[in-house]
This record gives structure tokens, C-alpha cells and sequence, in this order.
């Protein structure tokens, strides 16, 4: 699998390689270049190259480019799934059903291609003035492990519709689904230079990326620190800045919720994806009234969970992406149960012994008795452990939510609409949901507040941060 730049296969001789395991196995499944600052060099070249042709194009041929785009992700899903869970470990219906979302958000963008961009502004005897939206130029989009295919929908899809060109950098343990839909992207037509992707450690290819100084926008998700340093590291080239940085969402039960969908809904969105995601729900907030009953009823659920290989039948939740994760969460939980700050209700502990010796498998984990300063509950905890606190009334939950440094996702589960108005207005969130948790479809703007990040993405306003105004003013 060699790195793409300018739709061409990049020299491979001499160059130094990074292994992708399967999490699940151990396996080195394949390789990818360490991608130095000469690859990005040339791949800014090349998106730059291209620039003028594609940005020229009109929004309905690009959108047509990421139409075909879509249908050959969903003829190919099957292949993209499997590819996807062996460098990921996620159980292949996850993978299948984020395969098929970025599908979804390239015939989003599509769709949305006659949108008009711009406005007129009538002005009186002073004359008319005309406003379009332009695109910036060269884009960079940095993604991450835990949802690499969605996140690249989310990037590349307004990117390219706006007609901008893009460098696009995947984390280096899970490169290789990206690569083969840069691909298939390129067999929809996509001209050659408008999408490149290079290969590489953030510290240095991705580092190379940001400080480019053709690089007019860049988007990043992944951890606060490394957006801080990508802020710092752009603070003299006024680039357009998104950053998604994670979050500790909260999940607030009041005691008129509808309790088995509540306990669905947390079960999903702690453990979905061994909770590797941003948006998961990383703390539990339940009314003292139903807490009892609806801890006894979670626990049962979080242990009849199947752990084990993506590719397996029956799989529920799979393996932590690296090493490194694994040792993170294991620390963590060690770390509150020998401080006395949390209370241990099922799970707690790495999985070992036939078929997980040689993965990075950790038991689905609920701790209740959770001492508010905890470190479960004040940084996000990126794995299938959830803490569990139990408050007397709605406005006790709200300034417990509230303590948080993060302010990406929240919900709340209840049936009066005067808890939910409250909610809304009071929790420090970009995205709020009822009676449901983790679901962002690609029309809905999503991002967060405070710690959580800059920015927007998903929905017609994300092409806003692709472009700037331009103004004709017309003095008849």
C-alpha cells in the first residue's frame, strides 16, 4: 500500500516504513512511508497545481465527482468494512456502518451543490454590491484513529465541493482504509492533485502540514493538546483554523425517563466502538430514584457484551486500537480504585487468555461511588469505562455536567420538555440530544464548546469555513 500523491504511487525505495497491526491479533497487517517534509513539500505542489482548474469547475460538476464517489464506497463497502475493522478492531457492523456514512456525506454534499453562495445587497443611489463565497486554496485535513472513514467524509466532502484542493494526512494506525478510498475517489474522476494524502507521524509529517505556508485551512480532530500546539504553531500565518478536540459527555437520567431505551442508550454510547469516540457518553448522571434499578439492569447488559475480533460472528465490542490505549485505560482505572475514588461494579481489568493474549482487548467497565474530582470524571477517557455518579435533582446534574472542562455532546433522557428546555439552555454543549446519544448525521453542524474545539463541521455551514466573501461593488 504506497502513499498517494498527485493520484500517482509515491517511490517506496529508501524509505523508512510504519507498520499497521490489527489490534485484535498483534499482526503487522501492512505498511505505509513515514512520510517526511519533502512527500508534503510535494504534495502541496500538487493540490496547489490544481487549484486553478478544479476551483474553476462548477459546484454541480464537483458534486457529481463525489456522487460517483459514493456509489463506488457502497459498491466496494463489504472489502472497505473488512479492511477498516482489521486496522481499527471495531465489529464489522460498525465498520460497514461507517463506511456506508461516509457514502452518505459525499451524496450529502452533493446534493447540496446548487445551493446559491452568495447574496446581493441593494444599496439605493450608493449602487448594488455583489457577495459570492470563493474558495481558500490548499486545505489540510488531519484525522484521526477511532473514526478515520467518517471523519474523512467529513473533511474532504465540503473541502473539495467548495473547490478547494486537499492534503490530507490519516493517523498512522489506521491509514489504509483512507488510502483505498483516495482511491476510489479518483476513479469517480477526481482530477489528479485534488486530493492527496501523505503518510506519517504527526509529530513530523503532520507538524510539516500545519507550518506549510501554502496551506491556507486546517481542519484537525483529535486531542486538546495537539490542537493547542497546532494553534500555537499557526499563530503567525492567520490560517483558518477547525479544531475537534474531544469531549467528556455527559448523559443526565431523570426518574420519568424511559428506563430500558435509556439503558440501551447508554450501553451504546459508552461501549460502541470499545468508546473510542469523541461524542461517546463518558459520564452517567442518574436520579437518586431510579439509580438502584437502573444500575442492576445496565450491569446485567454490560456483562452479556461479547468481547472479541471485529471480523467475528456475534462480536460486540472489539479490541482498544494500540497498545498505548490499553495501557492508558488500564492505568487510569488503577490508578481511581487505588485512590479509593471509585467503586468498581463490573469489569475493571485487561482481557486475557485464548483469543485475547495477543490483542488489546479490555473488559466493558461501570464504576459507581465516583469521587467528583476523579480523573474518570474530569478528562475524557477514550475507552469501555463509564463512571456512574447519582444526584438528587436536575439542577444538581446540570452543574455536575457543567464541571467539565469540555463542552462537545450531551443529552438528557426524560419526558417533560421543561427538563429538556432547561438542559439545552444550562449545559455547556454544541450538541444536545433527547432521549438519544452519539448520532450525528452529516446534515447536522457538529462541534463543540470551550476545550472541545473551533468550529463546525457536517451541514450546509461547513462550507463557510471552506470559503471566504468576495464583494463586486457596482456604483451605476
Amino acid at each position: 500500500m504506497d502513499m498517494l500523491i498527485n493520484g500517482t504511487a509515491a517511490p517506496a525505495a529508501d524509505e523508512t516504513w510504519i507498520e499497521v497491526t490489527n489490534p485484535a491479533t498483534g499482526e503487522c497487517i501492512d505498511r505505509v512511508p513515514r512520510g517526511s517534509k519533502e512527500e508534503v513539500n510535494a504534495a502541496v505542489e500538487a493540490a496547489d497545481a490544481a487549484f486553478g482548474e478544479w476551483s474553476k469547475k462548477t459546484t454541480r460538476d464537483r458534486g457529481l465527482i463525489l456522487y460517483r464517489a459514493a456509489e463506488l464506497i457502497r459498491r466496494d463497502h463489504k472489502a472497505l468494512a473488512a479492511l477498516l475493522t482489521r486496522e481499527q478492531g471495531k465489529p464489522i457492523r460498525e465498520s460497514t456502518d461507517e463506511v456506508r456514512g461516509c457514502a452518505n456525506i459525499f451524496e450529502y454534499y452533493a446534493s447540496i451543490a446548487g445551493l446559491p453562495a452568495g447574496e446581493t445587497v441593494t444599496l439605493g443611489k450608493a449602487g448594488d454590491c455583489l457577495v459570492t463565497r470563493v474558495p481558500l486554496g490548499v486545505c489540510a485535513a488531519i484525522i484521526p484513529w477511532n473514526m478515520p472513514v467518517l471523519i474523512m467524509g467529513w473533511k474532504v466532502g465540503p473541502a473539495i465541493l467548495a473547490g478547494n484542493t486537499l492534503v490530507l494526512k490519516p493517523a498512522s494506525t489506521t491509514p489504509l482504509t483512507n488510502l483505498r478510498i483516495a482511491g476510489l475517489m479518483q476513479e469517480a474522476g477526481l482530477p489528479q492533485g485534488v486530493l492527496n494524502v501523505v503518510t506519517g507521524p504527526g509529530e513530523t509529517t503532520g507538524a510539516a502540514l500545519v507550518q506549510h505556508p501554502r496551506v491556507k485551512k486546517i481542519s484537525f480532530t483529535g486531542d486538546c493538546a495537539t490542537g493547542h500546539r497546532i494553534r500555537e504553531m499557526t499563530k503567525d500565518h492567520l490560517k483558518v483554523l477547525t479544531l475537534e478536540l474531544g469531549g467528556s459527555d455527559p448523559m443526565i437520567v431523570m426518574a420519568d425517563a424511559d428506563i430500558p431505551k435509556a439503558i440501551e442508550g447508554a450501553l451504546r454510547g459508552r461501549f460502541y466502538n470499545a468508546g473510542q469516540i469523541c461524542t461517546a457518553v463518558k459520564r452517567l448522571y442518574l436520579h437518586e430514584k431510579i439509580a438502584e434499578e437502573f444500575m442492576r439492569l445496565l450491569t446485567a447488559k454490560a456483562e452479556s457484551l461479547t468481547v472479541g475480533n471485529g471480523l467475528s460472528p456475534g462480536t460486540d465490542m472489539g479490541p482498544l486500537n494500540s497498545a498505548e490505549q490499553l495501557g492508558r485505560i488500564n492505568s487510569v482505572v488503577s490508578e481511581t480504585i487505588g485512590r479509593d475514588e471509585g467503586v468498581i461494579r463490573t469489569g475493571g481489568y485487561p482481557l486475557t487468555g485464548s483469543g485475547y493474549s495477543k490483542g488489546f482487548f479490555y473488559k466493558p467497565t461501570l464504576i459507581t461511588d465516583v469521587a467528583p474530582d476523579a480523573a474518570l470524571l474530569t478528562n475524557e477517557i477514550f475507552g469501555p469505562v463509564l463512571p456512574v455518579v447519582t444526584v438528587p435533582d436536575l439542577g444538581a446534574a446540570i452543574r455536575e455536567a457543567n464541571r467539565s472542562k469540555y463542552g462537545l455532546g450531551a443529552s438528557v433522557w426524560t419526558k417533560d420538555i421543561s427538563t429538556v428546555k432547561r438542559v439545552y439552555d444550562e449545559v455547556n454543549a454544541g450538541i444536545i440530544w433527547v432521549n438519544r446519544h452519539l448520532i450525528v448525521p452529516p446534515e447536522v453542524p457538529f462541534g463543540g464548546t470551550n476545550e472541545s474545539g473551533v468550529g463546525r463541521e457536517n451541514g450546509s455551514k461547513a462550507l463557510d469555513s471552506y470559503t471566504q466573501s468576495k464583494t463586486m461593488y457596482l456604483g451605476w
